[in-house]
């Protein structure tokens, strides 16, 4: 008769043991954002900083990688008329992901040009470069939507400007799109 009493309270407990298991995500998604910044740069031929608009994208990959597109529009503000403009694209890596932060590296490569403005020059006119990059950066989630890119720090190499090479030193904070 006690074993009647014990069968029904088993079963109860066998349900418990079935059902740890961990749920599956009904879809996955790539992150994706999308951002624009304010930007300073160091010219490398002047004393002197110019300022821009910097428009940046992320497309995420696996295993903390992701490719970055960079646009740094650097020819806003400039006391020389003289300005730098950036389209560059590469790897970037997450080396840290704590909580809302994120800290990363990225290498990028792409196109530089130089711009001489109307105001000193008479005539204005541009001239292009290949570009390369290495940055740092750092980026909190402030949202589900929100991204602020807090600081983004990039050493720029122009090779084949002459009469030597050209390297700006970019710094870029933004706000970021998620979808």
């Amino acid at each position: 008769m006690k074993f009647l009493h014990l069968f029904p309270a088993s079963l109860c407990l066998i349900p418990s043991a079935t059902l740890q298991a961990q749920a599956v995500y009904t879809a996955n998604r790539t992150p994706v954002q999308i951002g624009v910044g304010f930007t300073l740069a160091s010219p490398d031929y002047g004393e002197r900083f110019i300022k821009g608009v910097s428009f940046f994208g992320d497309l995420g990959l696996p295993r903390r990688f992701s490719l970055e597109g960079d646009i740094h529009y650097v020819s806003l503000l400039t006391p020389t008329d003289i300005g730098e403009n950036t389209f560059l694209l590469g790897p970037r890596y997450t080396v840290l992901h704590q909580d809302r932060f994120n800290a990363y590296v990225k290498a990028m490569g792409g196109v530089g040009r130089f711009v001489y403005q109307l105001g000193y020059f008479q005539q204005p006119h541009t001239d292009t470069f290949a570009a390369f990059s290495l940055g740092a950066g750092m980026e909190y989630r402030a949202g589900r939507h929100i991204n602020v890119r807090a600081i983004d720090i990039e050493a720029q190499k122009w090779p084949n400007y002459s009469p030597h090479t050209l390297s700006p030193f970019v710094v870029t904070f933004g706000v970021a799109y998620i979808p």
